[in-house]
């Protein structure tokens, strides 16, 4: 299935989560934090109001965004206004 966002949307590719420490203790599913970065795999229309390209890596707002799924993959749609950064 082929996602393209429209307006100001950028749709995401979620990261992963650790589920271990770096000292090797698997950390449990309820414990885990919502992941905030993820990958840019598409941008909408609005090229005036997007600042992000394509596989750009991005921190976004926590409660930001529909979460959708794509061949098995979470990915999640946003508003340019909820990313947060560019990580590099």
């Amino acid at each position: 299935m082929k996602v393209k966002p429209l307006s100001d949307r950028v749709l995401i590719k979620i990261q992963e989560s650790e589920t271990k420490t770096a000292g090797g203790i698997i950390i449990p599913q309820t414990a885990q934090e919502k992941t905030q970065t993820g990958v840019v795999v598409a941008v909408g229309t609005d090229a005036d109001v997007i600042k992000v390209k394509e596989n750009d890596k991005v921190m976004y707002d926590k409660y930001a965004g529909t979460q959708i799924k794509i061949d098995g993959t979470e990915h999640l749609i946003v508003k340019m206004a909820d990313i947060l950064a560019v990580i590099e």
